[in-house]
């Protein structure tokens, strides 16, 4: 590391003297903490074990598996060495969780028990994988995760810098392949930073991890709260009625909310009569119905943003308060720009592409130079995100540019040529459009408009099983609309536009 810079891992070190002994980290399916110090100490071990089977600075490696304190051990340990971590998303299908990992090429692969099966079927296209070891302990088939932590040797002294890369994200899939966004340790500590700064996190914060680590959203508020010494408490699932109750035992202040999170901890606190009072600030994407009802019933704050993988989960923020519909403002580390097609930018009040430059943009995409050389073209990262800033500088989402088309089912990403793509896999399907339709459980939900081969037949149900089998279940539809015809463009092209407009609703 040179003089200049700063890394998770100093970060680790750091909190080990101001927050020695401070709760870090506690599971509540077994009770597990441990403190700053404690933390370091077992990342420290950690780290030697990984040196020892070969894990060099720049390695990748794999993680498939719910939160859990070894999931947070291993981002502690590969910052040590300056190796980078590729969660998966453990939603995804077996052959989804293939592509990604031979993506990436990673040397080693932790996996939770429950998803060995599915990676067993997929091990011998995986050819850069040296070592598997089940997630947490013995517990699977795979080389105990225990024996890494009783390596003895010195820990060399690290080396990784500030732009050196952390964790590699997929992102959703643009032309029929996911992507894997490189975030920096600058990226993620200027993240850190930026929902500190804003949701006024502190040491005295307890924030309830319900979001998976292999998310931004998830990883990046348990590293915030973790950077000013505030105590993750981690559930590996969630359920509403644990929830609240771990929110009132614990006091818990935060957390990231994607729908239909705070409804349902907010129905389950009424039903049972529990008081989730502490709860003083959410972040994330909800209805105006239930940040209102939760901010009347809590007294606490919800905080809008707007952000991807891309921007390390942020570029704008705010108090939901301060301009209800909004995202927020740029945050304090950005310059977030409205273009157009031509990358000029628009007229104030119009709307156009957003685009993103500072220390939270990320590193680029993994082994795709021609891509990022368009992402980062003009200097600015290119969303592919429409918006507006009002007069007082509020960014309001306008949607995807159509290159971009997106469906964001539950906080998910799902491209609808991803979806499509599947579908006329079917022999019974002609054509298809996927579009995203208003859901009152999942906030925006993923709907297939189908015209069917002719004399062909096909039920609703029948397509959606037919989905659900070949890509993550999230990504199927949850309606199917089947049509004479799709309408079309004067040249014969589906009118994507009137499809929305005519079959826009659940």
């Amino acid at each position: 590391m040179g003089l200049y810079d700063f890394s998770f891992y100093d970060l680790i070190c750091r909190n080990a003297v101001a927050f020695k002994n401070h709760l870090c980290w506690k599971e509540v399916d077994d009770g597990r903490g441990l403190t700053f110090q404690q933390y370091k100490g077992k990342v420290d071990k950690l780290a030697v074990g990984l040196a020892s089977i070969g894990v060099e600075k720049g390695d990748r490696i794999g993680v498939l598996g719910k939160n859990s304190l070894e999931f947070f051990l291993i981002y502690g340990a590969a910052a040590a060495l300056g190796a980078i971590v590729l969660p998966i998303n453990w939603r995804l299908s077996g052959g989804e969780v293939c592509y990604n990992l031979n993506d990436c090429q990673p040397k080693v692969v932790f996996v939770d028990e429950e998803f060995q099966p599915t990676l067993e079927a997929e091990k011998e296209e995986l050819s850069s994988v040296e070592n598997y070891y089940n997630l947490k302990g013995d517990s699977g088939k795979e080389l105990n995760f225990e024996t890494l932590l009783k390596v003895d040797g010195p820990l060399s002294e690290s080396t990784t810098k500030s732009s050196d890369g952390f964790v590699i994200i997929h992102t959703a899939a643009v032309a029929g392949q996911p992507r894997g966004a490189l975030v920096s340790h600058e990226n993620i500590l200027t993240a850190d930073l930026h929902f500190d700064y804003y949701m006024e996190i502190t040491d005295k914060d307890v924030h309830l991890n319900l979001l998976p680590l292999f998310h931004v959203g998830g990883l990046f508020l348990a590293t915030s709260t973790f950077h000013v010494g505030g105590a993750n408490l981690n559930v590996s699932k969630f359920d509403a009625s644990q929830a609240v109750n771990l929110i009132k035992e614990n006091s818990v202040s935060l957390f990231f909310d994607f729908p239909p999170i705070l409804d349902s901890i907010l129905k389950a606190a009424r039903e049972e009569n529990v008081d989730i009072g502490s709860l003083r600030a959410i972040v994330g994407l909800g209805t105006p119905e239930v940040i209102e009802q939760f901010q009347k019933e809590t007294g606490g704050s919800y905080y809008c943003m707007y952000g991807q993988t891309e921007t390390s989960c942020l570029a704008t923020m705010g108090k939901y308060s301060d301009c209800p519909g909004s995202a927020g403002k740029t945050v304090l580390l950005a310059d977030v720009a409205l273009v157009d097609d031509h990358d000029k930018a628009v007229e104030p009040g119009a709307v156009g592409e957003i685009t993103v430059k500072g220390p939270m943009v990320f590193q680029g995409y993994w082994g795709l130079p021609e891509d990022n050389a368009y992402t980062f073209r003009e200097g600015w990262h290119h969303t592919g995100d429409l918006g507006r800033f009002d007069e007082n500088g509020f960014l309001f989402y306008a949607g995807r540019k159509a290159e971009k088309e997106l469906i964001k089912p539950g906080g998910e990403n799902v491209y609808p040529a991803e979806v499509e793509k599947v579908i006329l896999l079917h022999p019974a399907v002609a054509h298809t459009v996927v579009i995203g339709v208003p859901d009152p459980k999942w906030k925006e939900g993923i709907k297939a408009v189908c015209q069917l081969q002719e004399d062909d037949s096909l039920t609703a149900q029948e397509l959606i099983d037919f989905v659900g089998e070949r890509i993550a279940r999230f990504k199927k539809p949850q309606y199917v609309e089947f049509v004479d015809t799709l309408p079309q463009n004067d040249d014969g092209s589906i009118d994507r536009q009137a499809v929305k407009d005519q079959f826009g609703q659940a």
